[in-house]
């Protein structure tokens, strides 16, 4: 037994041990026989020395051993990262002479990295735990790695190609990996993830650990500093044999193997690399982004930031500065180096300070400068894409001052100045806040009374109509009988009620008004309500709307000293999120109707309660989590409040045929997952406690982090006649459902980010895919994305 050796341990046998070496004193015994059969003291006898320390030593072992905490299971990405660990290992033995060398013949084609590759690709599709690591089968991986250690791997043979359906204007193809070629396409990336990640510059983001797209955006708003002038540049171009050969001979400076770039040009010949610059935004999830795409791009990508490097020293070392022509290279360059080395931002000698961001193929700029050193950065950054890169530069965007209001569109959201606000103005723009929601809360309550009103003078005036059909209409005097001549013979009273209301209506010009709420709230109960009432709640209002719509400077007069104020307006960087865009694809998927209000998603009717909730669930967990650090959060809050649970209760309404308080009552427990607005903080924070370690790794989770939700609809019902498996890659469970996948909009990279998917590829569009329902749920909580989905199922 394992000795223990905590501190109340040790203390409990110093106690033991004490009490027998004192055992010749009086013990409480029952009975003289019992003292009689207990062992003397060693002290008592001399000989006995050694039984003194055989005691302490059977106490020690005597005691019970604590029991081990349970290790807590790992995460999905921690798992990740153990596999691709024992991958680095191998690959960084093949290192010599600043070369790696073989690593097709004595890395990749191992059977254990062709292993841990697929149990990567098991991880990403989440179909990896201990129930089914042991009992799925693996033979497959043996004849893949003799076929790769012998050359004979034929990468044609292992892809499936899609088209779009007859009828479309541009016909378009895509080739995708099968699983053999999937595990193939893993081992590689991890491979050379490993050669080349150590290297790239500070500049570059996307498939990095600690530099995803919230660490550029972070960047963006915190590391540029005082900029004067800014722009963005998107390269364009599919993959050719030109660029193949400079990105082959790029790589070859760290890579000696032959047999590794003779197998990328087989992908390349197949078409399955699926390596485009623009097109698309990347690291969307999205089938038609290869596995090898991210870290090819970078490789190739950073031969520009060095190049940038050389630029940023050229403009800021160099150009301008007040030094004269033979003193201006030397000091210039110097004062430039130790101004890098001391840390230090501050424009000295040039007054010129340029900034970049470079997110896979998607690139920020901004310079801190006049505009003229803006200009001729942005045409030098052109040129060497064109010019050494052999790249297409898309729609050309002209620098931008940014003082703008506009802003400038990055990584899917608008980056924008605005002026630091001081405590006093926040507080007065606060204040105005608080008047503006009071106002609205007042206006409310009292729409909702007079709408109130006049629907319980609807209701007594009918009821009134046919109780004097009976008692007044035998007076001659009386008020309907004189209007009686109207009514039709055979006329039903409820009919003629409806008559003499569309009369009034006439009257009162009703036709301009936008609903029959506001009728009876203006033309029947307020008229009835005192004079004095009324006008004191119009003037109330009045007042109000003034005070709100009052312009900056009438509000700023209302600051304490503000003429003698003498500190300068501080801008910051801040990412704003696209409301309007995100409003347009909520009307483009159903879940809005032309004039926004919200709708049921006549496409998810006939699904589950669970899995519309689910759908629902999944694009406000990706809000919540993509657009935490927005200015404009709280309005999407306001979104996630209104529109995407109204539109859910309504979904289950119209399936349900039933009220939707009804619905609410009954699924409350489900539609907690889709916070209200006061439920949105809580639910950012008990996300933010259950997140563990590695899932934020953007080199882990690239392609599922920022996979939009997608839509999909009831196919058809699986059964014994024609039975169907679930689709992703890893999983052998039975598909109870085949669902089909709706391709709602193809924007071209750069695309706002709006919490769907934004480009998949049109040769996919109304393709059926059978899924279980684990992992239905885990594409619409944006556990998994469509990459982990093997579309060629039905071919095989």
């Amino acid at each position: 037994m394992r000795i223990v050796t905590t501190a109340n341990s040790l203390k409990s046998l110093h106690n033991l041990h004490f009490l027998r070496v004192t055992s010749s004193l009086p013990l409480p015994f029952k009975d003289k026989q019992q003292f009689e059969t207990q062992p003397h003291s060693p002290t008592c006898s001399p000989d006995n020395d050694h039984i003194g320390k055989s005691t302490l030593a059977m106490d020690l072992a005597s005691l019970l051993e604590e029991p081990k905490p349970k290790p807590k299971p790992k995460s999905r990405m921690e798992l990740k990262r153990f596999f691709e660990l024992r991958i680095k290992k191998r690959v960084k033995e093949k290192h010599a002479n600043g070369k790696f060398h073989d690593l097709m013949k004595t890395v990749i084609s191992n059977a254990e990295t062709l292993r841990d590759a697929y149990n990567c690709i098991r991880i990403n599709s989440n179909t990896l735990d201990a129930a089914s690591s042991s009992s799925h089968d693996t033979s497959f991986l043996y004849d893949l790695a003799e076929e790769l250690e012998k050359g004979d791997f034929d990468v044609c043979a292992n892809t499936t190609s899609f088209s779009t359906r007859r009828g479309s204007v541009n016909k378009e193809i895509l080739v995708l990996p099968n699983l053999r070629l999937k595990v193939v396409l893993e081992a590689m990336r991890i491979a050379l993830e490993i050669v080349y990640k150590p290297h790239f510059s500070k500049i570059s983001h996307g498939c990095r650990s600690g530099r995803g797209c919230d660490a550029a955006l972070k960047f963006v708003c915190k590391g540029v500093l005082s900029p004067d002038w800014w722009f963005t540049v998107l390269v364009v171009k599919k993959l050719d044999a030109a660029v193949l050969e400079k990105l082959i001979s790029t790589m070859e400076e760290k890579i000696e193997d032959p047999s590794l770039y003779g197998v990328i040009r087989n992908m390349f010949d197949a078409g399955v690399l699926n390596l485009e610059f623009g097109g698309y935004p990347k690291g969307h999830g999205l089938p038609q982004e290869g596995v090898l795409s991210p870290i090819l791009m970078n490789i190739y990508l950073d031969l520009f930031d060095s190049e940038f490097c050389r630029l940023s020293m050229k403009y800021e070392g160099i150009c301008g500065g007040g030094l004269n022509e033979r003193d201006r290279f030397g000091s210039a360059l110097r004062d430039w180096f130790r101004r890098q080395l001391d840390g230090d931002d501050v424009r000295k000698s040039s007054g010129v300070k340029v900034y970049s961001c470079r997110y896979m193929d998607e690139m920020f700029f901004a310079v801190s400068g006049s505009r003229d050193a803006a200009v001729n950065f942005m045409s030098e950054v052109h040129s060497y894409l064109r010019s050494s890169l052999l790249l297409d530069v898309g729609d050309q965007t002209d620098v931008l001052p940014c003082d703008g209001s506009h802003g400038i569109h990055f990584l899917g959201t608008l980056v924008r100045r605005t002026i630091r606000e001081s405590p006093a103005v926040k507080a007065v723009h606060k204040l105005k806040e608080k008047v503006e929601l009071f106002t609205l809360q007042k206006v409310e309550a009292w729409n909702y009374g007079t709408v109130r009103i006049g629907k319980k003078w609807l209701g007594h005036g009918l009821k009134k109509v046919k109780e004097s059909e009976i008692k007044h209409l035998a007076d001659s005097s009386s008020l309907l009988n004189k209007v009686s001549c109207f009514r039709k013979s055979g006329m039903e009273t409820d009919h003629w009620y409806k008559h003499l209301l569309k009369i009034w209506m006439q009257d009162v010009q009703a036709k301009n008004v936008n609903s029959e709420e506001s009728i009876l709230s203006k033309f029947v109960a307020e008229p009835a309500l005192p004079q004095e009432l009324r006008d004191s709640f119009y003037e109330f209002t009045k007042q109000a709307e003034q005070y709100i719509s009052a312009e900056a400077d009438s509000i700023l007069k209302l600051l304490p000293d503000n003429n003698s104020s003498t500190e300068h307006p501080v801008a910051k960087t801040e990412i704003v999120a696209p409301i309007n865009a995100i409003k347009m694809r909520l009307l483009r998927y159903g879940l809005a109707t032309s004039k926004g209000y919200p709708r049921s998603a006549n496409l998810l009717i006939m699904l589950d309660t669970t899995e519309i909730v689910d759908w629902f669930a999944g694009l406000s967990c990706r809000w919540l989590k993509w657009y935490e650090n927005c200015s404009n959060f709280d309005e999407i809050k306001l979104l996630i409040a209104y529109h995407v649970r109204k539109s859910c209760i309504r979904t289950l309404a119209a399936k349900y045929r039933i009220h939707e308080t009804e619905i609410e009552r009954r699924f409350g427990e489900e539609l907690i997952r889709i916070p209200s607005t006061q439920e949105t903080e809580k639910e950012m924070r008990n996300e933010a406690l259950d997140v563990q370690a590695f899932d934020n790794d953007e080199a882990l989770m690239y392609g599922i982090a920022s996979s939009g939700v997608c839509l999909l609809s009831l196919a058809r019902i699986v059964t014994q006649a024609r039975p169907c498996n679930c689709f992703v890659t890893g999983c052998s469970s039975s598909a109870p459902r085949v669902y089909t996948l709706h391709v709602m909009e193809r924007q071209k990279s750069p695309s706002w980010k709006t919490g769907f998917s934004t480009c998949i590829h049109p040769s996919l569009n109304k393709r059926r895919l059978g899924l279980c329902k684990q992992h239905l749920r885990d594409l619409y909580l944006g556990h998994i994305s469509l990459q982990s989905i093997d579309f060629s199922a039905w071919k095989s």
